[in-house]
């Protein structure tokens, strides 16, 4: 049978080695060295053709530092099938066969060798992956990581807990311990006053336009007892131990490790969310209300200054931007500029399209599924949300970094994994003060509070993740939500969006390698054994609330959730566009909101199945 596969037989004079980055290939597989030594002696690299008869063509590239300089080669062949016109490029060609099969070219570079491109940036993917709810001293307080300080070069720990931390409450001391559960009994507090109060102690008030009241980290225990704690006070400053989280722990050892980085703001998961997409919350500092979702619906959320969607897109040229959600309703899908259509399932697409050989996407944002949020359990998903078992979300982090770490964008991608808040938590660290956004004032039109925004919410894990990254790097340095636009904007040249990601912290100096490393975990460790029931037995158990369900429906977070629903209908039906509002604004009781999500699922079953063909 006929080979139709593209060799590059390359002679590498230069000098260094020539590091394998990454390739763009149709209809082939790359099939190489990651390194080519500067030996003298011809290497192959092999475009393959695994459908045996439709033949290979692609774009390989590689990295070399030259006299100083970071340099690109990048060679192209083309096999098709049964043609006598084989095409070739790239520096330093020496020979190649016009016709016939297999194609075969042979290469030689030297420091001279014309062709090559001057690299100022390797990465050329963004990945964010955002979780739900957990503080770093809860997550990784106690994990006892030692590693490289990422600005210093020394020797370090991370800044964790050692068991003397603790909060009074009722005349008892409550002390940091672990392990914790793996399921939490109840949603601790951490809307803007719960968090005010774990940060500032009981008894804590905010004056409009703050300032913010001295932060000493003593009232998480009281307030896990307000929210009804009191029969288990001491769960809120339960931290888990190394063996819990076997995933996190083994990312954070391998990369790098963020043991300063904050909540963009001391409050919920909806403002901080925002704030990691477009550097402000709009001036939201609570949990939407069903009333203001409705507000937000038809355009979606529109920030003054665009998100970061919004900025890609402008830009142009780039490779835009998408979003991969593990459920039906993603939170994403209420900002102006995303289209419902437009998103992907996380499930069914993303590691088969990071491995296609064609990602052109310059920032890709994948969002949990949430599980059960009519019912506020979250159980039966894989967000971390703190009543659903954490090592579903240890199984999505795994899954994301698998399929990362074995595709064609590995070489040339940064993924960050964060936390929107830290859920109530226990976290020794004392956030301090903010620079606002400066596109809303105290008191504007979703500001309950008068919230400044000049205050940063408490610490939460962040683990970055590149080929680029040195092994086991801690970084103490500041950052916030509004560093992921920061990252996005500095790397592919957008302007900032406010003035808090103008001033945040990107983390590309982290990526600091000049060829990727080649001792990267090819994959992560599976999670540990909770004893629960794993995310197949839950899905088939399926969720929900009854006919009967007389509970409200404006509530915590399902008011947000209720809004996605209703800006997905409008987006899937738009010629019913009255009768949906009204239907929505009838929404009273969780009955009522599990009939309006239901009819919105039953549009989107249907889609999909055009799509699919069923």
């Amino acid at each position: 049978m006929a080979d139709f596969g593209v060799y590059f037989q390359i002679t590498n004079n230069l000098g260094v080695p020539l590091s394998y980055l990454k390739s763009s290939l149709t209809d082939a597989t790359y099939d190489g060295p990651t390194q080519i030594p500067s030996d003298g002696q011809p290497h192959q690299v092999h475009l393959n053709d695994p459908y045996w008869a439709r033949g290979a063509e692609g774009t390989v590239y590689f990295t070399a530092v030259v006299n100083g300089q970071l340099r690109q080669y990048a060679w192209y062949g083309s096999c098709p099938v049964w043609s006598s016109d084989n095409s070739v490029g790239g520096p330093g060609v020496l020979a190649y066969n016009k016709g016939g099969h297999p194609l075969t070219v042979t290469i030689a570079i030297t420091p001279t060798t014309p062709g090559w491109s001057k690299v100022t940036q390797l990465i050329e993917h963004v990945f964010l992956l955002m979780l739900e709810n957990r503080s770093l001293d809860h997550m990784l307080g106690f994990s006892g990581i030692t590693g490289t300080d990422a600005e210093t070069g020394q020797p370090t720990a991370i800044r964790g807990v050692d068991g003397k931390e603790s909060n009074d409450y009722g005349g008892k001391s409550y002390p940091a311990t672990q392990p914790a559960d793996f399921v939490m009994p109840l949603d601790p507090g951490h809307e803007f006053t719960d968090v005010l109060e774990q940060l500032c102690g009981p008894g804590a008030t905010y004056p409009f336009g703050g300032p913010y009241p001295p932060v000493n980290d003593s009232g998480f225990v009281a307030n896990y007892v307000l929210n009804g704690g009191k029969d288990m006070p001491g769960e809120i400053m339960k931290c888990y131990s190394t063996d819990e989280l076997p995933v996190l722990m083994k990312l954070a050892e391998e990369f790098a490790v963020c043991d300063g980085w904050w909540a963009s703001m001391p409050g919920p998961t909806w403002p901080n969310r925002f704030f990691s997409l477009a550097a402000s919350s709009d001036g939201l500092d609570h949990s939407p209300t069903k009333g203001e979702m409705a507000e937000w619906a038809i355009t979606g959320v529109d920030f003054r200054a665009g998100s970061i969607f919004q900025a890609l897109d402008k830009k142009g040229g780039n490779g835009g931007w998408r979003i991969y959600a593990g459920d039906d309703l993603p939170i994403s899908a209420f900002f102006k500029g995303v289209n419902y259509f437009g998103i992907r399932s996380y499930d069914k697409h993303f590691a088969s399209d990071v491995n296609s050989g064609d990602y052109p996407y310059a920032f890709t944002l994948i969002e949990p599924n949430y599980g059960d949020w009519l019912n506020g359990t979250y159980t039966g998903g894989q967000s971390q949300h703190p009543m659903d078992d954490v090592t579903h979300g240890e199984a999505l982090i795994k899954s994301t970094y698998d399929a990362l770490r074995n595709s064609s964008l590995w070489n040339s991608s940064l993924l960050i994994v964060t936390w929107d808040e830290h859920g109530g938590f226990y976290d020794g660290g004392h956030p301090g003060r903010a620079i606002p956004p400066g596109d809303t004032q105290p008191g504007s039109r979703f500001n309950h509070f008068g919230f400044a925004f000049d205050q940063y919410g408490p610490r939460v894990p962040a683990v970055i993740v590149s080929p680029l990254i040195p092994r086991n790097l801690i970084d103490h340095r500041l950052y916030d939500h509004a560093s992921i636009p920061a990252t996005v904007e500095a790397i592919f040249g957008v302007s900032p969006l406010t003035a808090r990601d103008a001033a945040a912290r990107n983390v590309t100096a982290l990526a600091s390698l000049s060829s990727p490393r080649t001792d990267c975990p090819t994959t992560m460790p599976d999670p540990a054994d909770s004893g629960g029931p794993d995310m197949l037995t839950l899905s088939a158990q399926g969720w929900g609330v009854g006919p009967d369900d007389m509970r409200p429906a404006d509530v915590g977070n399902l008011p947000g959730f209720l809004g996605t629903a209703l800006r997905t209908d409008l987006e899937i039906d738009p010629a019913h566009k009255e009768e949906t509002l009204a239907r929505y604004r009838a929404i009273q009781t969780r009955a009522d909101a599990q009939a309006f999500v239901n009819s919105v699922w039953e549009k989107i079953q249907a889609i999909d199945a055009v799509k699919t063909g069923n």
